[in-house]
């Protein structure tokens, strides 16, 4: 077959067609209309790996009723950070999403977001003493306010009756809910705003086409090479500046980058499956994101939960994500991944973290062992009278926890999502898993900071930016008038007054 060799130039180059590029893309087009953007997916569709919602994307996470975002130090005190930062970040994404319908950019948010409850539930005098000081830790935040926490059965029977069936009645048992919470459809979304970009100037997306190598010119341009997988064209791409939100495939991508920043990071890979629920009667009957505590030494991807989701315009109810391992970077990538991604200048780091995390190795052999039987098991600490014949196994995607050099250590794994970017702002490349999509906005922001800093300083620029995120530059928590005032616009505007997940 012949092939041909096509040449071209761009502002900008996206590799992946996940939230990430969705939304960079979309917010240097409203920042800058006339910037010329290319973006590159190796798959045929938009949002198939990361941002799909059976891919463990979906949640909405906002630290209301993720445990691991909260965990308990050693003096007994409750650290909540990466809470507060979580759902801050998570009200800039609303933002964005609301400015998105009240232009018309996106029609239909009902699509993407719903409301319901997000719950944290827990079992045992020690993890409900460890519910109780979590919920009076976050009672001092703005953002945690409208909280609430039970350990009586009959509200908790009201919160959750699909949990509560069955259970026996002298356990201790507690829950947190927080009404403001939401469902989102990343999938959805991210679609709804590649739709919207294809019909602008300028942007041009290449579905089915795979970035093979990647080179920095004298001049400060990336030359970037892609193959057409339909007919086995060449591609060589001239950009001033290339983002990759590949998921998985980011580190691949960033070693072949060679750039200094990148020197030391390595991956581990974490696979995923459901329990999807095939029962209708049962699906109706639970309305709630139901989260408990992780089990030692499991990734934060691995927090079990029972979630009522909005998937393909239907209500679908999960249980998991039960984890496994893996040498696959991607749902539909390749068993060498992991192999291949060893190099001389992460060996090291990659070996250390290995030793420091026995427990995750333990943790992810067992869930590889585990029989039918086991996983039912599992689902019977959250639904006690559930039964086989209800639920079928649903391959969920894969995770690429970021592994980077320590002075310690040698090396660590983090667990967050990381961005590894250029010195001189040419390159960005997007790194790790939880809470991901569900901050993209801000991440995204962060990123224009540090790779356009002179335009995100400029009148024009901060202008468009509080525009598109009214609390821009502000901290909605220590600032409790502008808080209220965003979360009432914002769920006006997306209609989450009205549109509910059991609707």
């Amino acid at each position: 077959m012949t092939t041909t060799t096509i040449k071209s130039d761009s502002d900008v180059v996206l590799i992946g067609a996940g939230i990430m590029s969705a939304t960079l893309g979309l917010l240097l087009k409203e920042l800058q209309p006339d910037i010329k953007i290319q973006i590159y997916e190796r798959l045929d569709v938009a949002a198939a790996e990361s941002s799909d919602a059976w891919n463990n994307a979906g949640t909405g996470h906002s630290a209301f009723c993720e445990l691991n975002y909260t965990p308990e130090l050693p003096d007994g005190s409750i650290e909540t950070v990466k809470a507060v930062k979580i759902a801050e970040s998570f009200e800039i994404s609303r933002q964005f999403w609301a400015y998105l319908v009240e232009t018309g950019l996106i029609k239909h948010p009902e699509n993407f977001i719903r409301s319901i409850p997000h719950l944290s539930f827990v079992w045992g005098d020690k993890n409900v003493e460890f519910l109780r000081k979590r919920f009076e830790a976050l009672q001092q935040y703005n953002l945690f306010k409208g909280m609430e926490f039970s350990d009586d059965k009959a509200v908790l029977d009201a919160w959750m009756p699909l949990v509560m069936d069955g259970r026996d009645p002298d356990e201790k048992i507690a829950a947190t809910s927080m009404k403001l919470g939401t469902d989102v459809n990343f999938g959805e979304l991210t679609r709804d705003i590649f739709n919207y970009l294809k019909t602008l100037d300028g942007v041009t997306t290449n579905f089915h086409h795979e970035v093979r190598d990647l080179k920095k010119y004298p001049d400060g341009r990336w030359r970037v090479k892609v193959k057409d997988l339909s007919n086995g064209d060449k591609k060589k791409v001239w950009t001033k500046f290339l983002f990759i939100g590949a998921g998985g495939g980011s580190l691949p991508l960033l070693e072949k980058a060679g750039i200094p920043e990148g020197d030391g990071f390595g991956g581990f890979p974490v696979s995923g499956q459901w329990l999807k629920c095939i029962n209708p009667d049962i699906i109706k009957k639970h309305n709630a994101k139901v989260y408990g505590k992780a089990s030692v030494g499991a990734p934060p991807m691995s927090v079990p939960h029972i979630d009522s989701r909005m998937i393909d315009g239907e209500k679908a109810l999960l249980f998991g994500p039960y984890a496994g391992f893996t040498t696959k970077f991607l749902k539909h990538g390749s068993y060498l991944d992991l192999p291949l991604s060893i190099k001389a200048n992460n060996l090291r780091p990659m070996l250390s973290a290995g030793y420091h995390n026995m427990p995750l190795t333990k943790y992810l052999i067992d869930q590889v062992r585990q029989s039918p039987e086991d996983r039912l098991e599992a689902l019977k600490e959250y639904l006690p009278d559930a039964k086989m014949e209800d639920w079928v196994l649903e391959t969920a995607g894969k995770r690429v926890q970021v592994i980077k050099k320590d002075p310690e250590k040698g090396g660590i794994l983090e667990f967050g999502t990381e961005v590894v970017s250029a010195a001189d702002g040419s390159l960005a490349v997007l790194l790790g898993a939880s809470p991901g999509a569900s901050t993209a906005v801000s991440i995204m922001l962060d990123l224009l900071k540090k790779c356009f800093p002179e335009q995100e300083k400029s009148e024009a620029w901060q202008f468009k930016l509080k525009q598109m995120v009214p609390s821009y530059g502000q901290s909605l928590n220590k600032n409790p008038e502008l808080l209220a005032t965003v979360r009432a616009h914002t769920s006006k505007v997306l209609k989450l007054e009205s549109i509910v997940l059991e609707k």
